[in-house]
């Protein structure tokens, strides 16, 4: 599932399981303003991701300049949509990609107006409250941990 934040410094896109989605709605529950703490607060529902995503950032970071994106314009031109590395939304190229379903959906966190855009979503509908199982880094486990969105998040559609 491609997975997408935008933050006061900017916005960046990533590909994860699909149950990442859930784990970074349970992490707005803490209400983030930026991109790391939303991904330090998802350690708690994910082992994994926060060190994957800022991983790949830092990948991306070393080959692409805001006004030079070739690198990642090749990737996403030449590689299935599912391995396109994390990147950071800098132009009209970066910006479909950033939006662009893969697999199970797109999933859009602003978190600066505190919405979350379920722009495609076949893996679970996500919601204000609920349940989600512990992933590992490998796989879900059984364990269960509760979360409760603030009122002023939403949730779309």
């Amino acid at each position: 599932m491609r997975l997408t934040v935008i933050d006061a410094a900017g916005t960046a896109s990533f590909i994860a399981h699909s149950s990442a989605a859930l784990a970074l709605t349970a992490a707005c529950a803490e209400s983030p303003t930026t991109l790391d703490a939303l991904l330090t607060a998802s350690q708690r529902y994910d082992r994994g991701l926060r060190a994957m995503v800022l991983r790949g950032l830092n990948i991306f970071d070393e080959h692409n300049l805001p006004d030079q994106l070739d690198a990642i314009h090749r990737q996403i031109a030449e590689l299935p949509p599912r391995d396109v590395p994390p990147f950071r939304v800098y132009d009209a190229i970066t910006l479909e990609a950033s939006l662009r379903p893969v697999r199970a959906g797109v999933v859009l966190f602003n978190l600066p107006a505190h919405r979350i855009v379920q722009i495609e979503n076949t893996y679970e509908p996500l919601s204000r409250t609920g349940e989600i199982n512990f992933h590992n880094g490998q796989f879900l486990s059984i364990r269960l941990l509760s979360y409760e969105l603030p009122p002023t998040w939403s949730i779309v559609p």
